[in-house]
């Protein structure tokens, strides 16, 4: 049985040491089984629901970055270092304080709001004043979600919209209060009297935590290494390993299929695996392989603003700020939506061990169904992405059953360039939930290639690409359905390029109604 560090981490104000804790288990096991917080709760156990949300307090060197994260598919060992706060420490947590600062409302909404003596934070004063909550199971999953928003915008003079409250929740479930007064609540905290963390205090005990020594790493079950040359010498000694990075997906072989790693490496402090670069000489957006989703997604639409909604769309914000780009990327899942995008902007990857490294294509790099061009030896490093040309149309499309939080029946994502002359100069497409591996469509970018852009152009492509795949039926839709969308999502592309010509707003720019309660 392999040894493991000490996992130690900020609660409340004070360090945490756990001793004896596996490397495979989870931050909710941990949370529940270990310090008797039962108030995170355990739904769904596959990051779906949101009702075990936690929010994690990382330093940078912007400050102190907080994301709320699903802690029933978070191995516990990954938070090591960070700040942690649960439902139940809002209202405990000596470093949440009241702020010298004015909340945005007006007096008379802040007339007979929280305070520090109500014994709630604004997050859970909102949610009481609203009533937004019925059964309450779901409860303390959105008040930490808010708890997160209340940090990263309230805190920040930024009022809550709406569409944020939207966007942010979409990872939280709830089943019987309806979500108009969670909303509500959402954007209502930020009348309340203002409460917040001192981080002066925080990042001290930050740099304290770690500062503190690690084992040899001959001795630790779970592996971390903070610089790329020590995490491709563990990956060498450790080929066999299970290698995580937010563990979103590889948290439920753990919790769904059962299996138990004693030999796990965490690639996502490796400092040179979180880098955002680019590089204007060669035109090039590189993305490291440990940049969380949420973080590389904000790289990606601060280069194609309309990629905003299809980002917002992966899943929910907190499989988005534990997951990696490079996780999703070598996980290589056939319906996993960064995949099509990237073979659709022309991504390349780096694969790295310790004697040297190589670049690829990415949609080379699969090999199978679940299968790829890694050696034993090799990690994903960085992600290569073409900067935007002049004349590119760019368009991503996600079709699944629910609009949030769910997975893809169909991803296609179109990229054209269109000439002076109204003739398609290059094209490329990515596709995914139509193969078994995710897959880029090169017949029927030789179909586009040099024709004139029309509706012709656009119905002879859609048939090729509903030739050129031949999708399985299974839970989330038929083929017939599947290859039906394909030639229906080309159409939609050239409708809206149209649109766009002529200055109307595109369809994934319109707002879905609202229906209020």
């Amino acid at each position: 049985m392999s040894h493991t560090r000490p996992l130690r981490f900020i609660r409340r104000g004070k360090p945490v040491t756990l001793h004896g804790v596996a490397p495979d288990r989870t931050l909710l096991e941990v949370l529940r089984e270990d310090l008797n917080c039962t108030g995170t709760k355990e739904g769904c156990g596959e990051g779906d629901c949101g009702a075990c949300t936690v929010v994690l307090g990382q330093q940078r060197d912007d400050g102190v970055h907080y994301q709320a994260i699903n802690s029933c598919i978070r191995l516990a060992h990954s938070i090591d270092g960070m700040a942690l706060w649960t439902v139940e420490d809002l209202a405990a947590d000596p470093l949440i304080q009241p702020s010298h600062g004015h909340a945005i409302g007006n007096a008379d909404d802040r007339a007979g709001g929280a305070s520090r003596d109500s014994g709630l934070h604004p997050a859970q004063q909102a949610m009481v004043d609203c009533h937004g909550s019925q059964c309450g199971f779901c409860t303390p999953g959105f008040v930490m979600s808010l708890f997160g928003m209340y940090q990263n915008h309230v805190c920040k003079g930024q009022p809550i919209s709406r569409e944020l409250a939207v966007e942010e929740l979409s990872g939280n479930l709830c089943r019987c209060t309806g979500y108009r007064p969670i909303f509500d609540a959402a954007q209502r905290m930020a009348q309340l009297p203002r409460m917040q963390v001192n981080e002066a205090q925080l990042r001290q005990q930050l740099v304290q935590l770690q500062a503190q020594p690690s084992p040899s790493p001959d001795e630790d079950g779970y592996l971390a290494p903070t610089a790329l040359k020590e995490l491709l010498a563990a990956r060498a000694r450790h080929p066999q390993a299970l290698v995580v990075a937010g563990s979103t997906d590889t948290g439920l072989w753990i919790t769904k299929l059962h299996k138990q790693y004693a030999q796990i490496i965490d690639v996502t402090r490796a400092q040179e695996l979180q880098r955002v670069e680019i590089d204007h000489a060669t035109g090039t957006l590189t993305i490291g392989a440990a940049v969380t989703l949420t973080d590389a997604f904000t790289a990606l639409t601060a280069q194609w603003p309309q990629l905003h909604r299809f980002a917002t769309r992966f899943a929910g914000m907190p499989v988005r700020n534990s997951g990696t780009l490079g996780g999703n990327v070598a996980n290589g899942s056939p319906i996993g939506d960064s995949m099509p995008l990237l073979i659709a902007l022309g991504a390349r990857i780096t694969l790295a061990h310790q004697n040297g490294e190589r670049t690829v294509a990415l949609e080379d790099f699969y090999t199978g169904y679940r299968k790829n061009l890694l050696a034993p030896d090799e990690l994903v490093t960085a992600i290569h992405i073409p900067l935007p040309q002049a004349n590119q149309q760019l368009a991503a499309y996600k079709v699944s059953k629910r609009f949030d939080d769910d997975i893809s029946a169909v991803c296609l994502v179109i990229q054209i360039q269109v000439d002076a002359q109204g003739v398609i100069s290059t094209a490329r497409i990515g596709a995914g939930g139509v193969a078994a591996t995710p897959a880029r469509a090169v017949a029927t970018e030789a179909a586009l290639i040099g024709q004139p852009w029309s509706e012709a152009a656009a119905q002879a492509a859609g048939r090729a690409l509903q030739a050129e795949f031949n999708p399985i039926s299974d839970m989330r839709a038929s083929g017939a359905y599947r290859r039906e969308v394909l030639g229906a999502l080309m159409q939609r592309f050239w409708l809206e390029s149209t649109a766009s010509a002529q200055g109307h707003p595109r369809l994934d720019t319109l707002q879905p109604l609202e229906v209020q309660a």
